[in-house]
């Protein structure tokens, strides 16, 4: 960059270092594949504002102090005057602030973490889950199994920035989708958004926004919104392509009777949140790539985590470009990506819910006994008054499960036992749902806490922990899909057929199980 660029920055940012990566001579890395992104390649997403690339990097214009997406309609800044960031939080941790034309904390999650560490990727699901809301980064690198010194290093050389900055920049984009699309009090957005004081709020606002939260309200006309009866609407955007039929298709017939509804055009389910019970709406926007959340809750705290629940639900965070630009190497799964474009692997609300009906057969290829299922939530699980037919109850918790007579539901002997394990590790904080250090610490737990097979483990470790690499490769038609033309794999063959596709291997499994 030339010096008067340079000096720009620097009388712009003060004595800061600048985290972020110059277009003349270095390449775009963290960009979630492991070659990096060439910025000759950034420079044309942003001239051409190719859809494609929203959310991978985002362009800080030094002679604004703006960043933007690259699809972005206001002209772009001249190319010596552009700086390029993995993600966000790289961006305003150099000293920009979110341009008000393309709004980039409203662009798809950035997927600039995946597949360039593993350790990155777990910590930054970490803390979107809420790790650093309480805790610190201390106690983040220990559930990382590391020292916080090297966690910090780890971000910076793959995000240009560190964990607490992406931590208040993501509860500064909630917190301002909240102020410019609900009429939620600024008190009840604080605190939802994971912040700590009012006071901690109202300074990061107008850090990144440069305006309070009532200037902001009052530009997006948020203060003349009224309040929808009854609950909270958000919008959570996604990357295209994305599959909505092929995942309803799934969760229909996997639907849990008297907690979920399912239907072509909308997902319907009762929920928990903090003790309280409530009601989680989702459709398709129809005109914009995102999804409408309506949330019917008593208390917003902890908006962020449940916000964080619900794209795992519908796998937001995915990137179906890079995840099908590495698939479609292998002749078995080319077509089945061109026939379903944008496929996700569908998450679950609750980790312990998908682990009881997988045990019950629920998996990837089997849908289950809806019978035993629904006498099961009925016996077991508390009532709830809705407005919504179908929705009857809460998913049972741990705490009733432990001490029930399963027997009643006509839960055999052998599944009641697995279940028991299940609930008093997770009471007894032997087993957590939450993200965890490896795929493979996933499967060891569940096999050896909870007396769960491997395939079955790897199949709770794909919806419940997000985990992308997971294979269930003991599933009948999951091999019979494998053998294309005769005999069926062995549990062994479809390990080793599925190794090139690593680290994306379940979403080919999703592909083979979603084939006819």
């Amino acid at each position: 960059m030339g010096s008067t660029v340079a000096a720009k920055m620097q009388s712009r940012i003060g004595s800061r270092s600048i985290p972020a990566l110059r277009l003349d001579r270095t390449r775009l890395h963290a960009m979630g594949n492991e070659d990096g992104l060439d910025t000759a390649i950034c420079w044309q997403a942003i001239s051409s504002r190719d859809p494609r690339f929203d959310g991978r990097f985002f362009s800080g214009a030094t002679s604004t102090g703006l960043y933007c997406r690259n699809v972005c309609p206001v002209p772009p800044a001249r190319l010596e005057n552009i700086l390029l960031f993995a993600c966000a939080a790289a961006a305003e941790s150099a000293g920009f602030r979110p341009c008000k034309r393309c709004q980039p904390q409203a662009a798809p999650g950035t997927p600039a973490w995946l597949g360039t560490s593993a350790v990155v990727s777990r910590a930054v699901r970490l803390i979107l889950e809420g790790a650093l809301n309480d805790g610190g980064v201390d106690e983040l690198a220990e559930r990382l199994g590391l020292g916080s010194r090297q966690l910090r290093r780890l971000f910076v050389q793959h995000l240009g920035t560190s964990p607490l900055k992406i931590a208040t920049t993501h509860r500064v984009h909630l917190a301002r989708k909240l102020i410019e699309e609900s009429a939620l009090p600024m008190t009840q957005i604080a605190f939802g958004s994971g912040f700590k004081s009012i006071r901690e709020f109202n300074h990061a606002i107008h850090l990144s926004a440069g305006q309070s939260p009532s200037e902001l309200r009052g530009a997006a006309g948020g203060s003349r919104r009224k309040a929808r009866a009854g609950g909270l609407e958000l919008r959570l955007p996604y990357r295209r392509p994305f599959d909505w039929a092929s995942l309803i298709a799934f969760l229909k017939p996997r639907a849990i009777p008297g907690v979920e509804v399912v239907k072509e055009s909308s997902y319907q389910r009762t929920i928990e949140v903090g003790g309280v019970p409530g009601i989680l709406t989702v459709r398709p926007d129809g005109v914009r790539s995102r999804l409408v959340v309506h949330l019917q809750v008593a208390s917003y705290e902890g908006l962020a985590q449940t916000v964080e629940r619900v794209r795992r639900i519908f796998d937001l965070n995915a990137d179906p470009i890079q995840i099908a630009s590495h698939l479609s190497s292998d002749s078995r799964l080319r077509g089945l990506i061109k026939l379903r474009p944008g496929l996700r692997v569908p998450g679950v609300w609750d980790g312990f819910e998908a682990a009881v009906l997988a045990v019950l057969g629920q998996k990837l290829t089997t849908i289950g006994t809806r019978r035993i299922v629904g006498r099961f939530v009925q016996m077991f699980g508390a009532p709830v008054d809705t407005p919504i037919r179908g929705l009857k109850f809460l998913f049972p918790r741990p705490e009733i499960l432990a001490h029930a007579d399963l027997s009643k539901a006509g839960i055999s002997d052998s599944c009641a036992q697995i279940i028991r394990r299940l609930t008093c590790s997770g009471i007894r904080r032997h087993l957590s749902f939450a993200t965890s250090r490896t795929l493979e610490q996933v499967v060891s737990r569940l096999k050896e806490t909870c007396g769960i097979d491997e395939s079955t483990a790897n199949y709770i470790a794909m919806r419940a922990f997000g985990e992308p690499d997971a294979f269930p490769f003991a599933e009948s038609r999951l091999r019979r899909s494998l053998a294309e033309t005769g005999p069926i794999v062995s549990a062994t063959e479809a390990i080793g057929i599925a190794e090139p596709w690593r680290p994306w291997r379940a979403y080919a499994a999703m592909h083979f199980a979603e084939k006819r």
